[in-house]
């Protein structure tokens, strides 16, 4: 909990202000442990979907064919502090730049862990997927950035100061700190 509400609140809330995102869908696992989740997303009427635990890229795949989607976009559950900004960024440029298969800001990383924005062409995934392994399916894009050189992959920098503080939560002492940037 951060300010009194669940990381994900945080999380639904710093998308819905960039103005260019369309539709939210928090994709998650069918797993009971995630029950809680979805009990909270109905609440705050967030649209999500259930799928395998660990095979995440089979997730977006379904999401993005249900919807009839092109592309989507993939914004971790532990960025409390994701940017409109970047996100609209990256929209942007992929409106003026449709062909490319990946559209990331972490190939290389130059914005801080938590800042991480990937859109991903429905097509590349649904032609590679069946070659991911294990790894590559629970963290989704992983396999692009192996095989770079088989897909056309747009990397946007941060041009200001290189603050690479992480502003992800993945444990209890990233959390503190996330508190701490809040305060």
């Amino acid at each position: 909990m951060i300010k009194g509400k669940p990381l994900i609140q945080h999380v639904i809330e710093q998308v819905i202000k960039s103005k260019r995102v369309t539709e939210i869908i928090v994709a998650t696992s069918s797993k009971k442990s995630d029950d809680k989740l979805i009990s909270f997303l109905k609440k705050i009427k967030v649209k999500y979907f259930r799928g395998s635990l660990n095979n995440v890229a089979s997730r977006f795949l379904k999401i993005a064919k249900k919807k009839n989607k092109k592309f989507f976009i993939r914004i971790s559950g532990d960025s409390p502090l994701i940017s409109p900004k970047i996100i609209n960024r990256a929209i942007v440029f992929h409106k003026k730049n449709p062909k490319y298969d990946l559209i990331t800001n972490i190939f290389p990383r130059t914005f801080p862990q938590g800042q991480s924005v990937e859109i991903i062409k429905l097509s590349a995934l649904e032609k590679n997927i069946s070659n991911m392994n294990e790894n590559d399916l629970e963290h989704v894009t992983k396999f692009f950035y192996k095989n770079n050189h088989n897909f056309l992959i747009k990397n946007f920098v941060y041009t200001g100061k290189n603050l690479l503080i992480k502003m992800a939560v993945d444990t209890k002492k990233d959390l503190k700190n996330i508190l701490k940037i809040i305060k």
